[in-house]
């Protein structure tokens, strides 16, 4: 089988790894820049390029690791694939959602899962108002498109919260406000989901003087086996989403588990240092499975 991996570098540890066990099982698999990729449209086919070479017909299927700065182009890229008839682990508009932290949310909610309280709005006109309908300080800041940690801030008195939020809003950055859920501790849940089944899961702790756990905030890790209940929500997160791949992001509060992320492209070193797991070899499983579907049909 040929594979596409879409990514702007094979030193990246994920497509690297992802790169390794394809070459192990047997399969030719390139690295794809989608930021040289250009589409052609009209003719008798739309055609994909990169840079001069023409691979529009030169994969079976391709594993997209799409970068949060280049999410339209690379969307665009995955989707010219897709119409071409090519199988990918991530839709493109599965991509795109899951890259919207408040558009998520919204599938999520409709869906019954279980998520903290959130509010997003841009109107600078009543920020305090806003906040009280979020319940109060201390509240959880984000910038809607942010990515491993970067653009989450805890305000811990309504007045920093409008401080912050006032500035958000006059750079004309997208945000949305949660509540501040104590009791996780700065402690959160990612679970790979590979296609309908959990793969790996790992509990992620943050530094002391650090409220988000993110490891590249400077979190530390350990295996978990998540409850009934997070592996249902996560499960149902990336259906819902339609991702075949995808790192579901937790929190344990006094209500239970809710979700607060859905990664479209989720790191793999810490989750397989974490775990012991081979998480890039049951990614490529999962393409040959849905390969031989293809093909009988």
């Amino acid at each position: 089988m040929d594979i596409g991996l879409l990514s702007v570098s094979m030193n990246v540890y994920s497509t690297k790894r992802i790169a390794e066990e394809a070459v192990k099982m047997g399969h030719y698999i390139e690295l794809i820049d989608h930021t040289r990729c250009s589409v052609k449209l009209g003719g008798d086919k739309p055609r994909i390029f990169l840079g001069e070479e023409d691979i529009t017909d030169g994969f079976d299927a391709v594993i997209p690791r799409i970068g949060a700065k280049v999410t339209r182009h690379g969307v665009a890229i995955v989707k010219q694939f897709e119409m071409n008839g090519v199988f990918s682990t991530a839709r493109s508009l599965s991509i795109a959602r899951a890259r919207n932290k408040v558009r998520t949310l919204q599938i999520m909610a409709r869906k019954g899962i279980p998520i903290p309280e959130t509010l997003f709005s841009i109107n600078p006109d009543n920020i305090g108002q806003q906040i009280e309908i979020l319940g109060g300080a201390p509240v959880i800041i984000k910038i809607q498109e942010g990515t491993q940690g970067l653009g989450v801030i805890l305000a811990e008195t309504k007045k920093s919260a409008k401080s912050i939020i006032d500035t958000f809003y006059k750079m004309d950055t997208s945000i949305l406000m949660q509540e501040y859920i104590e009791e996780s501790n700065g402690e959160d849940i990612r679970i790979i989901v590979v296609g309908n089944k959990i793969v790996a899961s790992m509990k992620r702790t943050s530094d002391v003087e650090e409220f988000r756990s993110n490891i590249h905030r400077g979190g530390t890790t350990e295996a978990i086996k998540p409850s009934t209940k997070e592996q249902f929500i996560a499960i149902s997160a990336a259906k819902h989403l339609g991702l075949g791949v995808a790192g579901v992001d937790l929190i344990r509060s006094n209500r239970g588990p809710l979700l607060i992320e859905v990664n479209a492209s989720p790191g793999l070193q810490g989750i397989e240092a974490a775990t012991g797991t081979n998480v890039a070899k049951e990614i490529i499983l999962y393409v040959e499975r849905n390969r031989k579907k293809r093909r009988r049909r």
